[in-house]
């Protein structure tokens, strides 16, 4: 039987610089999992990061995109 590896890595956040283990490889281990965002608001963080962000960021990025759409 073949077993799927998971790819795990160190990053820091592009916005503040915090170190935090990545889980792309298992989503739902991840710590941006406990962040959930609409369509819009993805849309909206992936026009202004191309890599992931920390939880704490990501929770400011979805307020500040819902303060720009009041």
């Amino acid at each position: 039987m073949e077993t799927k590896a998971h790819k795990h890595e160190i990053v820091g956040c592009p916005r503040c610089g915090a170190v935090f283990e990545c889980k792309v490889g298992s989503i739902n281990l991840c710590q941006c999992v406990a962040v959930q965002l609409t369509d819009a608001q993805r849309e909206y963080v992936r026009g202004l990061f191309s890599n992931c962000l920390c939880a704490n960021c990501l929770q400011e990025v979805r307020t500040e995109y819902q303060q720009k759409v009041k």
